[in-house]
């Protein structure tokens, strides 16, 4: 800590981000008095780290993150935490009951889950992911709707007007809702402005919201954010979820479901 000074700007917003980096968190009142300034000095050289995307601002303080996380192509996010999302993908489809109406979001993760629907007689399957709806389309027992919209070719997601009028005119039991990122503090997100736009139209249209993650995606956040984590019915993960998140997504209401 010795190579910052921190009687200077500069050298002060150093030791923070030190300090951020050993302890995850850190907090304005502590902050003021260790660097013998005010709050208000402290708040603002908080706000201008975040503004670098260097931590996420929570209530009292600041916690540590990675970069704001990228729109990537879905042949790129699917090599990322393979196994993670597979074993995620698995159990949340076990939360589907016969005769169920379900959204199934675009992503990697839900398309884990579209993969273990075979043993369903009857099964109503909403979704605005092309590379979802291809493969379910061989199964005879599954009714598949697709909303339609404009295509993202790099989620093969539709999106648009298009799609958030149709969406509005259905109704469902379970959404299986995928993120980019998520912080306890400030919701979960997405990296696409229309995405998120109309996941939050999913959400009013669901009786039960299943967020599935794996744990990669914590104290991590993208550009749009969906919802807050209050809106979230229950979430499925693997067992590398921090404890701290843990308690407060339990602390929300949020029913958390381990795969492993």
């Amino acid at each position: 800590m010795s190579n910052f000074d921190p009687n200077t700007t500069v050298g002060r917003r150093g030791l923070i981000l030190k300090l951020l980096d050993e302890k995850g968190q850190v907090n304005v009142h502590d902050l003021s008095q260790q660097f013998n300034v005010s709050e208000v000095t402290i708040r603002n050289d908080l706000t201008q780290l975040e503004h670098k995307n260097l931590l996420i601002r929570a209530r009292g303080g600041a916690i540590k993150t990675d970069k704001v996380t990228l729109d990537m192509k879905l042949s790129e996010k699917k090599v990322k935490n393979a196994k993670e999302k597979e074993i995620i993908g698995k159990k949340a489809a076990k939360l589907i009951e016969e005769g169920d109406t379900i959204v199934l979001d675009s992503g990697t993760t839900t398309r884990e889950v579209s993969n273990h629907l075979s043993r369903f007689k009857n099964l109503t399957v909403i979704t605005n992911a092309l590379n979802i709806a291809g493969p379910l389309a061989e199964l005879d027992q599954i009714n598949i709707i697709m909303p339609g919209g404009v295509m993202r070719k790099k989620s093969l997601s539709l999106v648009g007007s298009i799609a958030h009028s149709n969406f509005n005119n259905f109704f469902c039991d379970k959404l299986f809702l995928g993120a980019d990122g998520i912080d306890v503090n400030l919701g979960f997100s997405t990296p696409h402005l229309e995405e998120a736009a109309l996941n939050r139209t999913m959400i009013k249209m669901a009786k039960k919201v299943i967020l599935v993650v794996d744990s990669s995606k914590f104290k991590k956040r993208s550009l749009a954010v969906i919802a807050q984590i209050s809106d979230i019915d229950i979430l499925v993960t693997d067992n590398g979820i921090p404890d701290e998140d843990r308690e407060k997504l339990m602390t929300a209401g949020v029913e958390i479901i381990i795969a492993d």
